[in-house]
């Protein structure tokens, strides 16, 4: 049961496409709003359990109801947000006669949450614009607990008025939702956070197997450099779940894989040199190879030990 608070806005007609580890409870923060949420997911069986979860936790004018496509679910929603895997996902949710861009009103808004390339944010932009709608690429931050906890980062790209009239509904899920310019810019933000992750990541792996093989207690050590210069989130929530091997947290190593592709490639596009990233997602690869595909990212330690 969530203990979120929520700032009071006018109910809106909305729909969320994906109800994934981070769809499923962003879209209920929406319902505890008070919004009227129609929900759609590839298997409708978890349409229908989330319906049946937040019937009850609705806010005081709130409604839920699911749809069988994604044009059904957008059908007179006012904002449509998404959330699935990657830019097929994406245009399968958007594009086609099910697809949500063909239920939408004119004016209408399509919040993009997925970690998707830049050029998927800009194609499906200028498409909606091409028939009177507006899209906002939103990717977030802050994992799984952050959708959880309704206290998610998210980095916005898009038309100003549509951030506008998407941010106060979307704060039912987020601590900061933030405007950074033009259409993709968005997902670019998204790629400098995941190129901070990974060497912020691999950096604290290194340095506990070091610890480890010098033989310090090394959850003193994290709590004494965690005081000092050395602090980041990383290690102050992943540290000692590295040194006690635990790796069932929240992002996998393959979405990592998937979001690192995506920075690759759009580094190969406007020529920004990142040789530690390109290492880093080579590690990744050992991992996958190892086993690892759906332990958490800090798991890099293990090709250290």
């Amino acid at each position: 049961m969530s203990t979120r608070t929520y700032e009071p806005t006018p109910a809106r007609r909305v729909a969320f496409l994906g109800l994934g580890v981070m769809g499923y409870p962003m879209a209920g923060h929406l319902a505890r709003a008070g919004h009227h949420v129609t929900v759609y997911n590839r298997t409708t069986t978890k349409s229908i359990a989330w319906c049946a979860e937040y019937t009850t936790a609705t806010g005081q004018n709130g409604t839920v109801n699911h749809a069988t496509t994604p044009r059904q679910a957008a059908a007179d929603a006012e904002l449509v947000f998404c959330c699935v895997g990657n830019d097929d996902d994406l245009r399968s949710v958007v594009l086609g006669d099910d697809g949500a861009f063909a239920g939408m009103a004119s004016g209408a808004v399509f919040v993009d949450h997925t970690t998707a390339s830049a050029n998927v944010a800009r194609e499906l932009h200028a498409q909606a614009k091409s028939r009177g709608l507006n899209l906002v690429d939103a990717p977030v931050s802050g994992g799984q607990a952050g959708a959880q906890n309704g206290a998610l980062t998210v980095m916005c790209g898009g038309d100003q008025a549509a951030f506008d009239a998407a941010q106060p509904v979307a704060m039912a899920f987020s601590k900061a939702f933030t405007y950074l310019g033009d259409s993709g810019s968005g997902q670019l933000a998204k790629m400098v956070n995941q190129i901070c992750i990974a060497g912020l990541v691999q950096g604290l792996a290194e340095a506990i197997a070091f610890g480890q093989k010098a033989g310090l207690d090394m959850n003193l050590v994290l709590d004494v450099i965690g005081k000092g210069a050395a602090q980041s989130w990383q290690m102050d929530n992943r540290g000692k779940t590295m040194v006690a091997d635990k790796f069932d947290f929240g992002f996998a190593v393959d979405w990592m894989r998937k979001d690192l592709g995506l920075v690759l490639d759009e580094a190969k596009r406007n020529g920004a040199r990142l040789p530690a990233t390109a290492l880093i997602d080579q590690f990744y690869g050992d991992v996958q190879h190892m086993g690892g595909q759906r332990w958490d990212t800090s798991s890099l330690i293990k090709r250290l030990k």
